[in-house]
């Protein structure tokens, strides 16, 4: 491997980690809490105090802004919101006690569809983001509407998710994100991307439920590994935190007249 293309990955591997600091912290009072409980209070309502310092610090030291921290709470909303509906109708539950519970659902819930909304943050500064023949705003708002009612109808209507699927290969076929690692361009289809962040994400679901931070109805007498038929879910879920994030940016953009990071169809 020339000592080029290794520093680039060595960068590569430093710039995720640090788009990663708020799914990790996570992940590190989910294990912690587990292996040594907390006596004075119960845990969800620990990590959920936990995550609030954790998004406090990453504010203070200018690591999000406030206009990130506007996009990651409206994703801790929608997240929360889709928590309710899914331990509602028993797709999992969160079987701890906990005074900061509502409908079954610990606040500290919202948190971890923030971090995903945290991690694309992240990246897009650090890497440079932007995009070639993203689709048009009117297309790609309908299409997020879609994936989320989905989440939702499923339940008791047909399940439309491959549909949708077939749908995104569409819509999204000629769309590439461009990145930076130190100072070459890189490009990746956009599709190859969101299905790799799903893929962490599901490995990060696996971590997640085997210290207990939810359960699922085949793991209620003992941990299982979540079905891989889950991957197909986040797929769904980056996609929406993804034009949730770009949709914004653009606004912003507009707003101030400056170069926009995405060229349309």
């Amino acid at each position: 491997m020339k000592f080029e293309n290794f520093r680039e990955l060595i960068f590569l591997g430093w710039k995720e980690a640090m788009c990663c600091i708020f799914p990790v912290i996570i992940f590190l009072t989910l294990a912690v809490s587990k292996l040594f409980p907390v006596q004075l209070i119960y845990r969800y309502d620990f990590i959920l105090i936990v995550c609030i310092l954790a998004q406090l610090m990453l504010v203070w030291s200018k690591m999000e802004s406030i206009d990130e921290l506007k996009v990651i709470t409206l994703f801790h909303v929608i997240g929360f919101g889709l928590e309710l509906y899914k331990v509602n109708m028993g797709s999992w539950s969160y079987p701890e006690e906990g005074w900061t519970k509502i409908g079954g659902v610990p606040l500290y819930s919202g948190f971890m569809y923030a971090s995903v909304a945290s991690y694309v943050c992240q990246a897009w500064k650090r890497f440079d983001l932007h995009f070639i023949n993203w689709p048009r705003t009117s297309v790609s708002t309908i299409v997020a509407i879609l994936i989320y009612l989905n989440f939702f109808t499923h339940h008791f209507m047909y399940d439309i998710r491959w549909i949708i699927v077939l749908g995104l290969f569409i819509i999204f076929f000629k769309t590439k994100v461009l990145f930076t690692i130190t100072k070459k361009r890189y490009e990746m289809p956009i599709l190859l991307s969101f299905f790799l962040i799903a893929i962490f994400i599901w490995i990060a679901e696996n971590i997640s439920t085997f210290f207990g931070a939810w359960k699922y109805p085949n793991q209620q007498n003992y941990w299982q590994i979540v079905h891989w038929g889950k991957i197909s879910s986040w797929f769904l879920l980056v996609i929406i935190s993804i034009i949730i994030v770009a949709e914004l940016k653009q606004i912003k953009y507009t707003h101030r007249n400056e170069e926009p990071y995405t060229k349309y169809f």
